[in-house]
């Protein structure tokens, strides 16, 4: 039965039963809940530990939805942190309908619905970054995708001996590369991790810079050090380059060698050349995994010279073993103001 108001038609109630993780799901001073009516345009009545949802009934029905799915994740991991980007991660995953795995008698061993105030639950996809196979876990951190790209990105990371992804900025590309890299290495399915990048950049130079060479390149492989001290601490990471598990370099230091038993990204790989590009990709060893990734609006190569990226995903796009993941805008996990900016250029092109 549903009972009506002037503004709202109440669809739905829902109820937890584990008191000490709603402080979790609700946010400091509710700013979880508080987003989520912003974000759909409803109104959440906050009754202790019962929700009462009210508003359109689509929107609604994806409110709990979205309740349902962040408890899902409290339950499995008490330590976790409920964030506004999490609640933007499964209204992208519920993008495209599909049956929910889980019964309902499952979803009502945590959460009871009032029949007589409910609707019955929306056909939406069940985040796939609840389920095990699609969390990255390491030692120190644990990392759940965000969108469905990124899922299909780390499903390939995992599955594929080469992988290229391919999109704009803040899409993730090189810090999901980074955090399975991690979690290869901790389950000893890699010896060691190697990164790199072209020195190339829009009116510099490396041997301008002040320093050794690896004070040179360091500015240039700032995002993969930020990435790497988020999953390995940075006293974690120095100790591993100094035992040669972890190396981080240009290049051209990739020239004349055999890189095995390693998990290897080329990022900024649309500031490769055709020649660089061909030399990286044949740097694979026995045992090894190659990601490459690039964004190629902001190729800072000389104007009449082929980006090395574009030029092997024209060529290898028809190899099985090779997976290329393209990201849009819409996969941007940065705050949302980076996609709606990217959107403007790319409709002013």
């Amino acid at each position: 039965m549903r009972i009506y108001s002037e503004e709202f038609t109440i669809v739905a109630t829902v109820e937890f039963n584990n008191l000490s993780l709603l402080p979790l799901l609700y946010g400091e001073h509710n700013a979880n809940i508080n987003y989520i009516e912003k974000t759909l345009n409803i109104r959440i009545a906050d009754r202790g530990n019962t929700l009462i949802l009210s508003g359109d009934e689509k929107q609604t029905k994806l409110g709990e939805h979205i309740l349902s799915v962040l408890w899902e994740r409290l339950e499995k991991r008490p330590d976790t942190e409920i964030s506004p980007a999490d609640i933007d991660a499964v209204i992208h995953f519920s993008d495209k309908p599909a049956p929910i795995p889980r019964s309902q008698e499952d979803r009502r061993k945590s959460m009871s619905y009032n029949p007589a105030a409910s609707a019955p639950s929306p056909v939406v996809n069940l985040n796939p970054a609840l389920e095990n196979s699609n969390a990255i876990q390491t030692k120190r951190k644990s990392l759940v995708p965000r969108t469905q790209t990124q899922a299909a990105y780390v499903e390939a990371l995992r599955k594929k001996d080469m992988v290229f992804g391919v999109g704009p900025a803040g899409t993730g590309k090189t810090y999901l590369a980074v955090a399975v890299g991690v979690e290869m290495f901790e389950k000893q399915m890699v010896e060691r991790l190697v990164f790199c990048r072209p020195a190339v950049e829009a009116g510099e130079k490396l041997g301008f810079l002040p320093g050794d060479m690896r004070e040179k390149i360091d500015p240039y492989l700032r995002p993969i050090y930020d990435a790497l001290h988020d999953f390995l601490g940075a006293e974690r990471v120095e100790k591993m380059l100094e035992r040669g598990e972890i190396e981080i370099a240009p290049l051209a230091f990739m020239r004349g060698r055999t890189l095995s038993h390693a998990y290897v990204v080329l990022d900024e790989a649309q500031n490769t050349t055709s020649t660089q590009m061909k030399m990286f990709l044949s740097r694979m060893g026995e045992g090894t995994r190659m990601i490459v990734t690039g964004d190629p609006s902001q190729n800072d190569l000389p104007y009449n010279q082929t980006s090395g990226l574009k030029e092997a995903s024209e060529i290898l796009n028809g190899i099985d073993e090779i997976a290329f993941i393209q990201f849009t805008n819409s996969d941007v996990v940065r705050h949302k103001l980076v996609g709606k900016i990217l959107n403007a250029y790319d409709a002013h092109k």
